[in-house]
């Protein structure tokens, strides 16, 4: 068996709260407590629970944007939780993320084509603007996207427009493992099938791993080879996506199959 691209190990990010009052005693809010769990080449886990229970901090722990407090997480065999800011930055290009906010993860004084560009050069990948433009380009129309639009600034598309020039930003630097954190469910319910089918689609070209976050059962389906469901902080079952939604053993997986509603997005694959 070739090693997983991903492994996390006893994961463990905890926050301090503030007390109540004066003298109101400090509590320790385990977010993500022990969650463990290996990622393929080429696979998509869906990582699955209600609001609050962890999924997002897990995904945020990953790409450093949340401190962790214990365990390990390995990207290719090099363990990269412990790494300084300075060591993590040319993994950066290999682990992307896609936000929740298409609106709030662009920045609005940026045209596209600097908010596409930008990253080509500070990870080397391109020497002139003329060949960052082929790039941004090729990856607008892989996206939907005209290249016209280059010159635009985000206020000026939709919200599903800007979640496609979200997603472009991830692609151009062709990474190896994309974190979706619920990047459909901003989007209208009547185009968040057009979003599955496209990332779907991107993901299996590619060949990129994929840690798919949401809280809801019907997308994780569409898009998962394997579930993971998240409750309180800890993985409560996981495994092969007709597994979990054909025989779900923990009653919190049946819970949730009884109660969030599913979108229609055709044939699953």
């Amino acid at each position: 068996m070739t090693d997983p691209l991903l492994r996390l190990v006893d994961l463990k990010t905890h926050f301090q709260t503030k007390g109540v009052g004066l003298f109101g005693e400090k509590k320790v809010l385990k977010a993500v407590d022990g969650v463990s769990f290996d990622i393929a080449q080429g696979e998509v886990l869906g990582l699955v629970g209600e609001s609050g229970c962890g999924k997002s901090t897990v995904g945020r722990t990953l790409t450093h944007l949340e401190k962790t407090t214990s365990g390990q997480a390995f990207f290719e065999g090099r363990e990269f939780l412990s790494m300084t800011p300075h060591k993590f930055r040319p993994l950066r290009r290999e682990i992307q993320m896609i936000f929740q906010d298409p609106f709030a993860s662009l920045n609005p004084r940026l045209k596209i084509e600097q908010t596409l560009g930008e990253p080509l050069f500070i990870h080397g990948l391109c020497k002139t603007w003329n060949e960052a433009r082929s790039k941004i380009a090729a990856t607008l129309e892989r996206v939907g996207m005209d290249p016209k639009i280059m010159s635009r600034h985000p206020h000026e598309f939709s919200g599903g427009q800007r979640q496609r020039i979200g997603i472009a930003r991830v692609m151009i630097l062709q990474p190896k493992l994309v974190i979706a954190d619920e990047a459909v469910s901003a989007l209208d319910v009547s185009i968040q099938a057009q979003f599955l089918n496209l990332i779907k689609k991107l993901q299996r070209d590619s060949g990129m791993s994929m840690l798919f976050i949401s809280h809801d059962l019907g997308v994780v389906r569409h898009i998962s080879d394997r579930v993971a469901v998240m409750l309180a902080g800890k993985i409560v079952e996981i495994g092969d996506k007709h597994q979990i939604f054909e025989a779900p053993q923990h009653e919190y997986t049946r819970k949730l199959l009884n109660s969030i509603p599913r979108i229609a997005i055709g044939k699953e694959a």
